[in-house]
């Protein structure tokens, strides 16, 4: 996507896929096109402006997450959500709050390589090609590699016209089920797998790297089918012409310029208590995130990372603690906050029906693979949201998520004989939700266990 859309498309484009929530979605889109200004400044004003972080208030299953999840998608951006309540203050045990940024770097690192490796899938493919061409077709020693090389070599014509010959079987998938013998490299090391596990990348050190680098990997011959060849070979060739240090470079300055982190359940660590207990590191969580926040210096894997641009999005339901019971400098460094709207029955109905990826639109094409033709009439739509705020109220209120649970209640007994119904026409109306639902929804013990 051309990260200069404007505030307006960005919002389009996120009504696209979340229903209501106009504030949230607006102050998303200012956040992301300040972004784009801040590239076309001049270089010494560039770096003096920080991004303005954001702090979503609303309850669980509004859009806080998609919101953000969608921003990242929207500007190709290194995405990572955390939960604040998964770390805790240094000293204790548990995740350090840098490791949010290295696994940020992680991402944006296999977010370029890929890019990258797509880049040059082509040429990938033409020399695997050839190295599958080379499997079939052994050549003498000390021939050259390439056809054109065998040409200007004054190679055999015969051998060239066999080779051409394999060549368009090949790509006719002819070939696919031949089997050639494959060298392949295997890192000599299982006990890396065991190891780099043990809680080391929060210490900063990659041990699977180490290792890596210190033991030597042994080469494999194996036979497999030319089709698995192919597939590895194109691979090999596609890591060997990606330059590891160019998409390292590029991922820290993609990070650095166009990371999001989004912090869920911010409201869990807030609050300053002076007692003893589990909850004594929740300030000390705060004040670790603090440098994090306001720009410091993280060192990776890959080198070492700022943070001084990176977006942050925070969220919490805030019903018991409020953002005045963050530490005051940790307030300061989230000066846009916006409060999401708690979903109505008619929001209920628009979520089911409008957005791309609609949950009967998601339901009525994974049955289509059955050849199953499912139609939902309106009045069952109602019916749905009328129940999804119903087992809201006496219950628990999770959103929208709550559409997901009795969406797949419902349609339970065709999801699971669909197999057995190739060509069918089925309907739900208003009566077969009513039919399947009505003694959940009586129950509250029932709906609180399974809807």
């Amino acid at each position: 996507m051309n990260e200069s859309l404007t505030p307006g498309q960005i919002v389009a484009e996120l009504d696209r896929y979340i229903v209501g929530q106009e504030r949230a979605k607006r102050a998303v889109a200012v956040a992301l096109r300040n972004r784009w200004r801040r590239q076309n400044l001049p270089s010494e004003l560039r770096d003096e402006v920080a991004p303005k972080n954001i702090i979503m208030i609303g309850p669980t299953g509004v859009g806080k997450t998609e919101i953000a999840r969608r921003l990242a998608k929207l500007a190709q951006a290194p995405f990572v959500k955390v939960e604040a309540s998964k770390y805790t203050e240094v000293g204790y045990v548990g995740r350090d709050v840098e490791s949010m940024i290295r696994e940020l770097t992680e991402l944006a690192v296999n977010m370029v390589r890929a890019e990258m490796v797509a880049a040059v899938q082509e040429k990938a493919e033409r020399l695997a090609e050839e190295r599958l061409l080379d499997l079939l077709l052994p050549r003498g020693r000390g021939e050259p590699f390439s056809s054109e090389s065998l040409e200007e070599a004054g190679g055999d014509p015969s051998r060239e016209a066999t080779r051409e010959k394999l060549r368009s079987q090949l790509r006719a998938g002819r070939l696919d089920d031949r089997l050639v013998e494959l060298e392949t490299q295997q890192q000599a090391v299982p006990i890396v797998e065991v190891l780099s596990g043990q809680g080391m990348e929060e210490m900063g050190i990659n041990l699977r790297e180490m290792l890596s680098n210190i033991l030597p990997s042994r080469t494999k011959r194996r036979r497999v089918r030319i089709a698995e060849a192919r597939r590895l070979l194109v691979q090999e060739e596609a890591q060997k012409l990606v330059d590891p240090d160019e998409a390292v470079s590029q991922a820290i300055r993609r990070v650095e310029n166009s990371g999001i982190v989004f912090v869920d359940e911010l409201d869990k660590v807030a609050g300053r208590e002076s007692g003893h207990g589990p909850d004594v590191s929740r300030e000390g969580v705060q004040r670790d995130l603090l440098p994090i926040v306001e720009g410091c210096s993280v060192t990776t894997k890959y080198g070492i990372v700022r943070t001084d641009h990176i977006l942050f999005i925070a969220a919490g339901a805030f019903h018991v603690a409020k953002p005045a019971d963050l530490i005051p400098e940790l307030q300061g460094r989230f000066p846009i906050r916006v409060e999401l709207d708690p979903l109505t029955r008619e929001d209920f109905v628009r979520i089911l029906t409008e957005p791309r990826n609609a949950l009967i639109t998601q339901y009525v094409e994974l049955l289509k693979t059955e050849k199953v033709a499912l139609t939902f009439t309106p009045d069952a739509v109602d019916a749905v949201a009328d129940l999804a705020m119903r087992v809201n109220t006496a219950t628990e209120n999770i959103g929208a998520r709550r559409l997901y649970t009795i969406m797949e209640k419902l349609l339970e007994d065709i999801s699971f004989n669909a197999p057995d119904l190739p060509g069918k026409e089925l309907t739900i109306d208003a009566g077969y939700v009513h039919q399947r639902l009505a003694d959940l929804t009586r129950d509250q013990d029932l709906s609180r266990y399974i809807l």
